[in-house]
């Protein structure tokens, strides 16, 4: 269930389309639990800015939901407009660096799925001397944060292999196994 969104995009005047009467103005999101894709209506006057968290919960109680009226409904990818979909990739950096110890934890506790193939391999850009450095030095004691991930592996940004996957996930309707996203 998704309590907070990440505005990624907005249409003062609505969805372009063939419908002549009354559009309704509409917030393109992305959760920041399962990540899943919203179309959002905000409530009359509100001051929506692209790239804010927003409360999307149950409680519509004015206090916690101050731009958005209400769920419209779920999307897909293909469904999001072009900013918006230019707008995930950032916005799925945010809520990665948000949430750190949670994707940490894939650091530290990701297993093989097959005597072939790890867990980790299934980030993109990610390859087996990363992996082996990630194996390697998680023997030795969890992995705190990003910043001692890289400092114990020698691997850049590892935040942005999750970020990447995450987006992938999103993305592709058609993948094999979902590590992050909720389907």
């Amino acid at each position: 269930m998704e309590d907070y969104a990440y505005i990624l995009d907005w249409l003062p005047q609505g969805a372009p389309g063939g419908n002549f009467g009354r559009r309704e103005p509409l917030i393109y999101a992305v959760g920041d639990e399962e990540f899943k894709l919203f179309e959002l209506v905000p409530k009359a006057n509100a001051q929506v800015t692209i790239g804010d968290r927003t409360y999307i919960g149950k409680d519509t109680a004015e206090v916690k939901r101050d731009v958005v009226d209400h769920v419209k409904r779920r999307i897909g990818f293909n469904e999001l407009t072009n900013n918006a979909q230019t707008e995930l990739e950032y916005a799925i950096d945010s809520i990665v660096i948000a949430h750190q110890d949670r994707f940490i934890r894939f650091f530290n506790e990701a297993e093989a799925i097959s005597l072939r193939k790890h867990m980790l391999e299934e980030l993109p850009g990610l390859g087996k001397k990363s992996m082996t450095a990630i194996i390697d030095e998680r023997r030795k004691g969890p992995f705190k944060d990003f910043a001692d991930l890289t400092e114990r592996t020698g691997i850049k940004t590892p935040e942005k292999f999750i970020s990447a996957r995450i987006v992938l996930e999103i993305s592709d309707p058609e993948r094999k196994r979902y590590i992050f996203v909720s389907r």
